[in-house]
């Protein structure tokens, strides 16, 4: 069962994540000399990016054997405020960035955009590179050291909304999403095969505000239903919630 940490507002929850992202990382990097890490996008991460470029947690890492990579992205430009990689790239990716060029693998959009390929093309360019750089698991899956999330207002991680052929057991490792018409933004996507977060080692999901704590309780204390749900998918042992006291407001149990 994952465990669920309640702190004291927003940037309470970027400092602990901060904290966990070195603990997990160093731990990796000891035990296997390199770290492979899925970042996110959304609301909680600038805190989170923010503090992990600062000379604090920065210079507690060797990010020379850290791999970055993408969860999932919309289909717009890397410039594009909209996109995922814009928040890493404006934080912990900008102008004295610790993480070397060479080891961040985005999703290959812009690529895409300039061939006037399919977002399928641009799914199995990824799906390719994670596969000869990722160890694969007993299920011939690559295993991510840490996967962070977010969590939308619907229940949705990645780019995995309730529904999504994301879910299908055949689905492939990575795929294009069309986009949502519930949910804002209307734009297309790329996301990583859900199944992924019940094989990384660890998974960090953060959530804030009352504004989802009907849907945290759902996804933490209701009965199992991933399809309506996918944020389900990370209830399991290798997952730490980080969520702050709006979000954790319609909990029955008390964490701390």
């Amino acid at each position: 069962m994952a465990v669920v940490r309640v702190v004291d507002g927003r940037d309470a929850v970027a400092e602990a994540a901060a904290e966990e992202f070195v603990a997990i990382v160093t731990a990796a990097l000891d035990e296997r000399g390199v770290a492979h890490v899925a970042l996110t996008g959304g609301s909680s991460v600038p805190g989170l990016y923010g503090r992990l470029a600062g000379p604090i947690h920065r210079d507690a890492l060797d990010w020379s054997r850290v791999e970055l990579w993408w969860g999932d992205e919309r289909i717009v430009a890397a410039g594009d405020r909209a996109a995922h990689a814009h928040t890493a790239l404006d934080t912990l990716l900008g102008p004295g960035s610790p993480a070397s060029s060479a080891h961040v693998h985005p999703l290959p959009i812009d690529l895409a955009i300039a061939e006037g390929s399919t977002p399928a093309h641009a799914a199995d360019v990824y799906a390719a590179q994670l596969r000869d750089r990722i160890p694969a698991g007993p299920d011939g899956l690559p295993v991510f050291d840490l996967i962070l999330l977010g969590m939308g207002s619907d229940g949705h991680i990645l780019s995995v909304f309730p529904g999504s052929p994301a879910l299908d057991a055949d689905a492939p490792l990575v795929l294009a999403i069309p986009a949502p018409a519930h949910i804002e933004p209307h734009l297309a996507r790329l996301t990583l095969n859900p199944r992924l977060v019940g094989t990384a080692r660890r998974v960090l999901v953060m959530c804030t505000g009352r504004a989802k704590a009907s849907r945290v309780a759902e996804v933490l204390e209701g009965p199992a239903d991933v399809r309506r749900l996918p944020a389900q998918l990370a209830r399991g042992d290798n997952a730490l919630w980080l969520i702050d006291a709006a979000a954790a407001a319609a909990l029955r149990t008390t964490h701390r």
